[in-house]
């Protein structure tokens, strides 16, 4: 098994060299070419969806993570309008990020640069893995892909496809490597790979993401684990509240920008929580609750300890009565990821001392917690949410793919 990952692992290192001075001409007909390749051949890629919902249902996964596996017609195009949206979008490999000429005459500059060898360790979505190569592709880096057991037959025929699309467009073999192996020793191999991958990207929940931080070896970029608040403050519009909570709980509640702990200022509770309450409720939403908030929603589930820190990634919802927006703040510090968080209030003071105190990647003020995503702020795609503070935060587009390396220009300077 170390043999088959390490050799998938050279291929791409290969691939790797020659990605970094691709043209970008190059690049962006190998991704339309990708794109194409995804509508001519979903009826394979659909057949091999169907088997792995067929085993999903079997082992009676969840509906929120049936959701995220399942692929049909429309998000195949999806996933193929998101790599030529990807190849419209500006080249980073080669950008002069900054240049400034010395007192001897050297010009130093830097230049972003592909970061070479990207590993990629995710769970269910296959969207994952199109978004994932064009994005590692169009950056000038090759990808070795490990998604998870259970969309095992779905990532296997997109990658074949896009693969060949890519190779026959003039991208070297290797640059798009995907580990068919479902044995977990596989994606550890991966992680230890010191010298053919140069960074290790995990998108999932919070196991896969500490069990890849605990045992890796190869340097990790931390994504994805979104436990979400919206605070409803004393002054918020509470029609413009209910439109936000709703959204950012049902719209798609699977994915880790999702609203997973509603924080309710007392003030306005009696209002608001009667009304929201009953309309996530005929939406299907469980609600676990603080003792306010049951007196307000006899019916929800009184909260636990541990509700306020679980990312439940489905139609569950942590509610708590707050005295103020300090006690709220104080919630977040205390609970939060440092993935997304949101304030509604039309009092100007407290939506600044929200984006000021809130230490997250994404903060906001009267706006849903979901769009916290690639495409949605303008990247095309994203390879995850980085929720750490080192490289890359937030939504990880094409710049966050690149590094930087320094160039010098002299004309004979030696130093004294």
């Amino acid at each position: 098994m170390e043999a088959a990952v390490k050799v998938k692992a050279e291929r791409a290192k290969a691939a790797a060299r020659r990605l970094a001075y691709l043209s970008t001409a190059v690049k962006d007909r190998a991704l339309l070419s990708m794109a194409d390749a995804l509508e001519r051949e979903q009826d394979l890629i659909l057949a091999a969806n169907h088997r792995d919902m067929e085993a999903a249902r079997a082992k009676g996964l969840s509906q929120a993570l049936l959701d995220r596996l399942l692929l049909n017609q429309k998000r195949v195009q999806e996933m193929a309008k998101g790599l030529r949206e990807v190849a419209q979008l500006p080249d980073p490999v080669g950008e002069m990020v900054a240049m400034w000429k010395r007192p001897n005459g050297l010009l130093i500059g830097q230049m972003r640069v592909p970061l070479g060898v990207v590993g990629i360790i995710y769970e269910a979505r296959p969207n994952v893995t199109v978004d994932a190569a064009g994005l590692c592709l169009k950056a000038g880096n090759a990808v070795v892909l490990r998604g998870g057991s259970e969309a095992l037959n779905s990532n296997a025929a997109i990658v074949q496809v896009i693969a060949r699309a890519a190779t026959a467009a003039g991208v070297p073999e290797g640059a798009i490597e995907f580990i068919d192996l479902p044995e977990r020793e596989a994606a550890q191999v991966l992680m230890r790979l010191n010298g053919y991958v140069d960074v290790l990207i995990p998108r999932g929940g919070a196991g896969l993401i500490q069990t890849v931080i605990r045992t890796a070896t190869v340097p990790v970029i931390e994504t994805g684990v979104g436990n979400c608040h919206t605070y409803v403050d004393a002054a918020a519009d509470l029609a413009k509240a209910e439109a936000i909570v709703i959204n950012a709980k049902c719209q798609r509640p699977g994915v880790c920008n999702a609203m997973e702990t509603l924080l309710v200022h007392r003030e306005v509770a009696p209002r608001f929580l009667p009304v929201v309450g009953e309309k996530l409720r005929e939406l299907g939403v469980e609600i676990r609750g603080c003792p306010l908030t049951q007196q307000y929603l006899p019916w929800a589930t009184p909260a636990q300890e541990e509700d306020w820190a679980t990312e439940f990634l489905d139609l569950i919802l942590a509610v708590r009565v707050v005295a103020d927006l300090d006690e709220a703040l104080d919630h977040i510090y205390r609970y939060g990821t440092r993935h997304s968080e949101a304030i509604v209030t039309e009092d100007y003071t407290a939506a600044r001392r929200f984006l000021e105190e809130v230490d997250a990647a994404a903060v906001y003020v009267n706006a849903s917690t979901r769009f916290t995503d690639g495409g949605q702020f303008g990247f095309g795609a994203e390879i995850g949410i980085s929720t750490q503070k080192l490289h890359a935060r937030g939504p990880m587009g094409l710049k966050e793919l690149t590094t930087v390396k320094y160039i010098v220009l002299g004309e004979g300077q030696v130093r004294e």
